[in-house]
């Protein structure tokens, strides 16, 4: 994006009393740029965070993070404190299309984060199709209502030479959701982990952008999709430290691994069980 065209964008926001921080680089001084705001009060102003390296683990990567750990504590702080007018964050970095959930102090989801596939995979081969994102939100309020995800099929586009853009899924319609907020998109990831639900397969579906599922199996969870693969993403977009990740991640596990007889141990058994039907009937759709 030029100079040229991020002003054009800035001063679209400036119609909607809204102000765009464009995160290129560490964010130091981010808390600062909150409380000088052209003398408007504080509760007049909305604000979307755009930027490329976002906070929290890799999706890809087993509890990999991207921030360092001081980096990624002191931004988690900073949005607690403004959640309440921050109206969306969006990165990129990780090619895959996922989202975070940010939780107050307290536990209370408090914010969202947005992460749009990219153009080009991050491998030769994979991890998923190229994508292109369009967001609807309205204008008097800054509110992100909905967006519309489309994919190139590459394999398709290859063999044939020409670039075929096409719908994948709107997130409202997709997930069954009324609203984009913090609270939904913590009730989104909670399904995941619901044995009679298949949120967590159409997630893994759209978080490749549709990559053909022979295809997918070398880039995913080491496989096909199993207990073990859905509460890893689950810890991904709940977790945004190492060490709540690894938290989340250990303790749902052991249960999983429980030898004695226990409801937790019951409820992820039924649920492996229920993913491995899913992911067999989507390996032949």
């Amino acid at each position: 994006m030029t100079k040229k065209n991020l002003g054009d964008v800035v001063n679209c926001f400036k119609e909607l009393m809204l102000q765009l921080m464009v995160l290129l680089g560490p964010f130091y001084g981010l808390s600062s740029n909150f409380t000088v705001r052209n003398n408007r009060p504080i509760n007049l102003l909305q604000v979307y965070i755009v930027g490329h390296t976002p906070p929290g683990i890799d999706d890809r990567e087993s509890g990999a993070a991207v921030l360092s750990e001081r980096h990624n504590t002191k931004y988690l702080q900073v949005i607690r404190l403004y959640s309440d007018i921050i109206r969306g964050q969006f990165f990129g970095h990780w090619h895959t299309d996922t989202f975070r959930v940010v939780y107050s102090d307290t536990g209370l989801p408090v914010s969202w984060i947005m992460m749009a596939p990219s153009i080009s995979p991050s491998t030769p081969g994979g991890p998923n199709n190229p994508g292109l994102r369009l967001y609807k939100f309205e204008t008097t309020t800054g509110q992100v209502l909905d967006y519309t995800q489309y994919y190139l099929n590459l394999p398709d586009a290859n063999s044939i030479g020409t670039a075929n853009w096409l719908p994948e899924y709107s997130l409202l319609e997709y997930y069954e959701l009324q609203e984009i907020t913090a609270i939904a998109l913590h009730d989104l990831a909670d399904r995941f982990t619901q044995f009679n639900d298949y949120a967590f397969v159409r997630y893994y579906a759209a978080n490749t952008v549709l990559l053909p599922r022979e295809v997918e199996q070398i880039w995913g969870c080491g496989g096909p999709l199993n207990g073990a693969c859905a509460l890893h993403h689950y810890c991904t977009v709940t977790r945004l430290n190492p060490e709540s990740y690894r938290e989340c991640y250990s303790s749902y596990a052991y249960a999983l691994a429980s030898t004695g007889p226990s409801t937790p141990r019951l409820y992820f058994s039924l649920h492996l069980l229920v993913l491995l039907v899913c992911a067999e009937l989507l390996r032949n759709r």
